[in-house]
């Protein structure tokens, strides 16, 4: 499974444990979401981001494309 691109998270295993304390091994995934960013050098890059990371405002989200070819031909 992916990482998050800013904080590092990942996939974390535990266990299922049922009403007779019978344990079985899951897996509880990072919310992941893909999205196009805007690195440290002004390149964009398309990485895999926590939900978490989104809402703190730790990621600059890049243009969309139609928006900024727009800009680019005008500027």
């Amino acid at each position: 499974m992916a990482k998050c691109y800013i904080t590092g998270k990942r996939r974390a295993v535990g266990n299922n444990v049922s009403h007779a304390n019978n344990k079985t091994k899951r897996v509880f995934g990072a919310n992941l979401q893909k999205v196009r960013i805007v690195d440290e050098n002004g390149a964009t890059k398309r990485v895999h981001v926590s939900t978490k990371a989104l809402k703190s405002g730790a990621v600059r989200k890049a243009l969309p494309r139609k928006i900024a070819r727009r800009i680019a031909q005008e500027g």
